[in-house]
């Protein structure tokens, strides 16, 4: 593991062991404890390893996790805003301890690291989430994670690196901090201005980018996140696409396009400074700074978590330290009048704005309307319309949740038949019964293998929906968190409606045909949901059905009517 330094940025990290030495260490490694990375510390681990996360060595230790999210330095002093850890379950750190190495592998096995562990520590997460993020509100997506998806306790510890992760898309945009600094030594740049972006570029993106490149008399650099975003966004392969048409729209010799492997956290003005950190390490001066950059959107109440300007306001607290100047997002609208975009700050009284919000952008392209060429490029449309079509062609799930004689399979079967009926799609029924028998049945009725058994329907339903066809789910399902997860997964690729069956547990009773409330009752049945094993109620389902007050071919039409209205049918 060694350290130089090059005229683009400061010193790089690099901590991969030198080839031989990485031979050792994979025999060695066979008799290390393994453990298989998740999406988000793979990229972590890629950016630790290839310099973007200089000057970590590693993940952070304990010390230097709590002086991080204190104060957004590590202990040395050195700016650091954003807390990288390892989380893994309790029983895998039961199993070590501080001073032994551990192999971390990719998800299919291929050693890419081995990591000497120092620190074991169980973090109080709510504190992590208050202190880095500024809230415990969990529709923050980092907040989500940490409180639903993270691993719950922490490894720290240097890094060696043994191999990078293998990607077999875009590789020649892929660059490392030390490729990308050689090019611009090469291309003979000396000032270079980023731009980080995970939505697709339009017309306005790419005028201000240039415009921010020619004020401060830089090269350009569009460097967008291609590792994890958030929920919904557009996936990175037609987001690439789409740069690269948009690419051809700058005077050649003037911009370069590169992808970042990064796990975003969508953490508002402590991620900025983070983006503006790596930024450096690839070898930017200049880093452009929007509104509100980074930031997740509104909280549960509907208000920011951020205010529009607290990223740069905090950026030009820390610029002099970060040493990578800060150029302002300019809002840019087109005139109509003068047939061409302007800063919004430079339109006349008696100019013409034509003005298309995202939401509205966002609802042509679901709906399959017309987008006109002043805001977007034709080829970009194409791509994304190719990638993402209206959402009446588009798969999703619908996913039914409730007690036991609820109603849940009457209905989705009569669901299923009217879908049938219509024959836009392909229809799946998972029942919770069928899919016991045909998917499960090595499971028992822990709550361990409850949430395996949703997370086993949830990724069928997520397939079947990726692929264009249409999903109906219906087991009990009686967790918030493990419902979450498969609306989250669905989501990230089509539709996703919960429906409620909100029939009184008495009723569900009454309907008792397996006899299953009368042996819970009598304890003969242990963790029966509703008995002596909580239900816990959706909050923000689609739709919500008593069969106590709906027969099942009215509960059926009043879902076609939500997917109706939701646009997924016509």
């Amino acid at each position: 593991m060694g350290a130089f330094k090059e005229p683009h940025g400061g010193e790089l990290k690099d901590l991969y062991l030198p080839e031989g030495k990485a031979d050792l260490e994979k025999e060695e490694a066979k008799d290390y404890a393994s453990w298989d990375l998740t999406q988000r510390q793979i990229c972590d681990l890629d950016l630790l390893m290839n310099g973007a996360f200089s000057p970590l060595e590693g993940f952070l230790g304990q010390e230097e996790y709590e002086s991080v999210c204190q104060d957004m330095r590590l202990a040395s002093g050195v700016l650091w805003p954003m807390p990288i850890t390892l989380d893994v379950t309790e029983a895998f750190a039961g199993n070590i301890s501080a001073g032994d190495s551990i192999a971390l592998r990719d998800m299919e096995g291929v050693l890419l690291a081995i990591m000497q562990v120092s620190d074991i520590w169980t973090p109080d997460r709510s504190l992590e989430a208050r202190q880095v993020f500024g809230t415990t509100d969990d529709t923050h997506p980092a907040v989500g994670f940490l409180m639903h998806e993270s691993n719950p306790v922490y490894l720290g510890g240097k890094i060696q690196g043994i191999e990078p992760p293998t990607y077999y898309d875009f590789k020649l945009l892929r660059d490392t901090p030390s490729e990308l600094r050689g090019r611009f030594r090469k291309l003979g740049w000396r000032r270079i201005v980023a731009f980080q972006t995970r939505n697709p570029l339009h017309r306005a993106h790419q005028e201000l980018t240039f415009r921010a490149a020619r004020e401060a008399d830089a090269n350009l650099l569009i460097q967008p996140v291609v590792g994890m975003t958030r929920a919904g966004d557009i996936d990175h392969f037609t987001r690439v696409r789409c740069y690269e048409h948009v690419l051809e729209e700058y005077p050649e010799q003037t911009t370069q396009l590169s992808l970042l492997n990064l796990a975003m956290r969508m953490g508002g003005p402590r991620e900025t400074l983070w983006h503006a950190i790596i930024r450096k390490n690839y070898g930017c001066t200049h880093f452009i700074v929007g509104r509100d950059h980074a930031g997740p959107g509104n909280d549960k109440n509907g208000n920011p978590f951020y205010g529009p300007y607290d990223a740069q306001e905090l950026f030009t607290q820390h610029e002099e330290e970060l040493d990578i100047a800060m150029v302002p997002f300019k809002m840019m609208v087109y005139v109509e009048n003068k047939a061409e975009y302007m800063p919004a700050d430079a339109v006349e009284p008696t100019d013409k704005v034509l003005n298309l919000s995202g939401t509205e952008f966002r609802r042509r392209l679901q709906e399959g309307l017309e987008i006109p060429e002043w805001f977007s490029y034709p080829k970009v449309v194409e791509e994304l319309r190719k990638g993402h079509p209206p959402k009446h062609l588009q798969g999703f799930t619908v996913f039914f949740t409730g007690l036991s004689g609820s109603g849940k399979s009457t209905i989705a079967n009569a669901l299923m038949v009217k879908l049938l009926e219509i024959g836009s799609r392909p229809v799946t029924l998972l029942d919770g019964d069928i899919v016991r028998k045909n998917l499960s049945s090595e499971l028992n009725f822990s709550k361990e293998h409850r949430d395996l058994n949703i997370q086993r329907i949830g990724f069928v339903a997520s397939e079947i929906t990726k692929n264009g066809g249409i999903a109906i789910c219906a087991p009990i399902a009686p967790y918030t968190t493990t419902r979450r997860q498969v609306r989250k997964a669905v989501s990230d690729v089509g539709g996703f409606i919960e429906v409620h069956v909100a029939t009184p547990l008495e009723v569900c009773e009454k309907r008792d045909r397996k006899g299953l409330y009368v042996k819970a009752r009598a304890g003969l049945i242990k963790g029966f949901t509703g008995i002596d094993d909580p239900y816990e109620v959706p909050e923000n389902a689609e739709v919500v059905i008593d069969t106590n007050k709906l027969t099942p071919d009215l509960a059926a039409h009043r879902i076609l009517i939500t997917l109706e209205k939701l646009g997924y049918i016509r």
